[in-house]
């Protein structure tokens, strides 16, 4: 490892002030992509402004139906809080299958949104739920704010400082795992609220998370697996690699939109 600055932030203006004094400083919270990239030379920030004990980007809250989850909240958090679970179980069921359990303990739902790895969990959930990212300067839908792969909306120096949506009547997740990493090969999240149905992919786009909305058209008529039928998103949008070619992703886009669906319907 090469030698840099590391700044232990004490909120969320102490960071944007450390940031803006380095010469390449970069935003760290859990740390499960930036340091790996470092560990690979990928990236090599002069200074690291460390954003996990901020006390204000911390915490859920649920009130009815809106819920507010802290940028620098937890997966193990996400995956165990009650009040969350009650609303959105979906949720919290993709965050206890995030890693292991020392990655869940470390890694942050506003790190894993603003890194935006293509095989992450928490941008599909985003995308579906119709979710607003919060950062310190502005909010974001969640269709406008993922870009691309490993690009967002975000602007240099801005956080995510959390994010919020409206649970909806019913959510699923599923997906095909790495067996080494647990990242998602394929992920599909449904939900379906009083806007209509939503499905968002991960791990499988050549151009990162997307929704599906041939999918989200079928299920609008008949929230059942047995609306997808027939239904398969082009394999020529898809990725292909060591793990999975685009045809097989293709396929398993289908198999885990119709268990998501399964699941949100209990």
């Amino acid at each position: 490892m090469y030698s840099l600055n590391y700044h232990r932030a004490s909120s969320v203006a102490d960071a944007v002030k450390q940031q803006k004094k380095g010469e390449d400083a970069k935003y760290v919270s859990g740390g499960m992509t930036l340091i790996p990239a470092m560990k690979s030379r990928l990236a090599a920030p002069s200074d690291l402004v460390d954003l996990a004990h901020i006390t204000e980007m911390k915490g859920i809250k649920v009130s009815g139906k809106t819920v507010t989850i802290g940028g620098a909240t937890t997966h193990a958090e996400v995956a165990t809080d009650a009040k969350l679970k009650a609303v959105c179980p979906a949720l919290s069921y993709l965050a206890s299958h995030i890693g292991d359990p020392h990655v869940r303990h470390k890694g942050t739902i506003g790190g894993s949104i603003a890194n935006n790895d293509p095989a992450a969990d928490y941008p599909a959930a985003m995308l579906a739920l119709g979710a607003t990212i919060i950062t310190n300067k502005r909010e974001v839908p969640a269709d406008k704010f993922f870009t691309g792969l490993f690009e967002t909306a975000l602007k240099d120096g801005e956080i995510v400082t959390g994010v919020s949506f409206t649970a909806p009547a019913k959510a699923g997740y599923e997906k095909f795992r790495n067996p080494a990493s647990r990242y998602a090969i394929v992920g599909v999240f449904v939900a379906k609220g009083k806007d209509g149905v939503r499905v968002a992919v991960t791990g499988a786009g050549d151009d990162g998370v997307f929704r599906a909305k041939g999918m989200e058209a079928a299920l609008a008529k008949s929230f059942d697996p047995a609306a997808l039928d027939g239904l398969a998103i082009p394999a020529s949008s898809l990725m292909s690699d060591m793990h999975a070619s685009a045809e097989y992703r293709s396929s398993l886009v289908t198999v885990m939109a119709k268990r998501a669906v399964a699941k949100a319907n209990g």
